[in-house]
């Protein structure tokens, strides 16, 4: 019987590290949500400012604004201060224009 109560006991390890693995793994994803989220209502707000300041706003841009100011408020509320370098890691991926191009001497 003692085999069957360490097999019963690595079993009972081993559900628990997946249970930990899983909330992790959920943890994670949540974030993730988020930051999509706040990139969203980021480009949002960039594309309302935007056309305000180039002359192509409509009457309901500034309460647009307003709103969104307030989404992101209440974001960073729940989820912490928004990162600048979070949307940074889109941008990180395109080359840069001192890299050399690729095979063939072409840029995209």
């Amino acid at each position: 019987m003692a085999l069957m109560d360490k097999m019963k006991a690595q079993a009972a390890q081993l559900a628990q590290k997946a249970q930990e693995a899983g909330k992790a793994g959920q943890s994670k994803l949540e974030d993730v949500k988020a930051s999509r989220r706040a990139d969203g209502l980021l480009r949002e707000l960039g594309a309302a400012v935007y056309a305000q300041r180039a002359g192509t706003a409509t009457d309901q841009t500034a309460g647009e604004i307003d709103r969104l100011v307030a989404e992101l408020k209440s974001h960073e509320s729940e989820h912490g201060t928004l990162d600048a370098s979070d949307s940074d890691a889109a941008t990180s991926a395109a080359p840069k224009e001192e890299e050399t191009p690729p095979e063939g001497g072409f840029t995209l």
